[in-house]
């Protein structure tokens, strides 16, 4: 009895965990979205963001494992090379991206965009890496990509152009920049530590969107309120390294599989911080569009978390590290 009853407040503990960390998620598009509207550039506002993030997760990869993470010995020119790949996809592609997407896009549509990623992760996968794709994550590729067309509205308007349409485009390709990015980081194996590679990421993302942004004239607002400094630091801080540090602890405590399994949960809080932070309202395109993303989400993870449970009943199949497949990390490189 005292055994399953902390089974239960484990599994409670979980769930609370990952609600935290999808609803920091959401909160860092709404208060992006009120930045961007108040006349911050989206490259200089995502390259500071993720420049305070990167400084403020240091602290905790000293903590971890000293400064030997930063640098750890099977670092050499190739993993320094992945590892300032990634950042760039991750970080500066995905984020920058996504705010760039903004200007023109609903802090909603771009969440309901960005988080079609395991789709893409999905797709690629058995295009370039031949991984398995049984027919219930058929049936979610096909779903997700119905709901992705009705998401941004595939409609005559679509033909005409537009910088509603290009702002749905450039989320898009958000998500593929993440898609890409997890598929690099599962299958590099690099010798750093989660906090160390975030810290990096971080930090190499953080240079390239400043040197693009102060390449073309961006400059950070004159005239900033104490408002929009908290804001800033809400971006930085609670909603990047936050998010990360919470995103981990339920990686510990309840496993890949089932933590990817909640990502959908971002879109929806963004949603409904929008109507209450916003004013935004949600069409009924977009609501159905949302909706077959996250029937598509929940097949493909349900026919990962099914595959991952038989091979963690049987030792030749499983991962000496989460006893879970390998193909169940499609979804865990975290949004920051």
């Amino acid at each position: 009895m005292h055994k399953h009853s902390g089974i239960r407040g484990g599994g409670a503990t979980f769930v609370v965990t990952l609600t935290a960390s999808t609803f920091l998620m959401a909160s860092s598009l709404v208060v992006g979205k009120t930045l961007l509207h108040a006349g911050f550039s989206p490259f200089i506002l995502v390259g500071w963001r993720f420049f305070v993030a990167a400084l403020a997760t240091l602290p905790l990869v000293l903590l971890e494992g000293g400064i030997e993470a930063l640098l750890p010995r099977g670092i050499g020119p190739r993993e320094a090379a992945v590892t300032a790949v990634i950042g760039l996809l991750q970080t500066a592609g995905v984020m920058g991206l996504s705010f760039l997407a903004m200007n023109t896009i609903s802090a909603s549509t771009a969440a309901i965009l960005l988080f079609t990623n395991p789709i893409w992760v999905a797709m690629l996968g058995r295009i370039f890496l031949g991984e398995p794709l049984p027919p219930g994550r058929t049936a979610g590729l096909v779903l997700g990509v119905i709901g992705v067309c009705f998401a941004i509205g595939v409609v005559p308007e679509l033909l005409a152009g537009g910088s509603a349409v290009r702002g749905e485009l450039i989320g898009l390709g958000s998500s593929l920049c993440w898609a890409i990015a997890t598929l690099i980081n599962k299958r590099a194996r690099l010798p750093l530590g989660p906090w160390a590679l975030n810290f990096w990421q971080m930090l190499i993302g953080s240079f390239a969107l400043l040197g693009v942004a102060y390449g073309v004239g961006e400059h950070w607002p004159d005239g900033t309120t104490s408002i929009q400094w908290a804001r800033f630091f809400w971006l930085a801080i609670p909603a990047s390294t936050g998010s990360f540090g919470l995103w981990f602890m339920a990686l510990r405590k309840g496993g890949a599989t089932r933590a990817s399994s909640f990502l959908f949960l971002t879109p929806l809080f963004t949603i409904i911080l929008s109507f209450f932070a916003l004013g935004a309202p949600l069409s009924l395109q977009q609501a159905l569009g949302g909706g077959l993303i996250g029937l598509s989400l929940w097949l493909v993870n349900r026919t990962v978390r099914n595959k991952a449970t038989i091979m963690h009943q049987e030792p030749h199949g499983q991962n000496t590290v989460t006893g879970v497949a390998p193909e169940s990390e499609n979804t865990l490189t975290p949004l920051r």
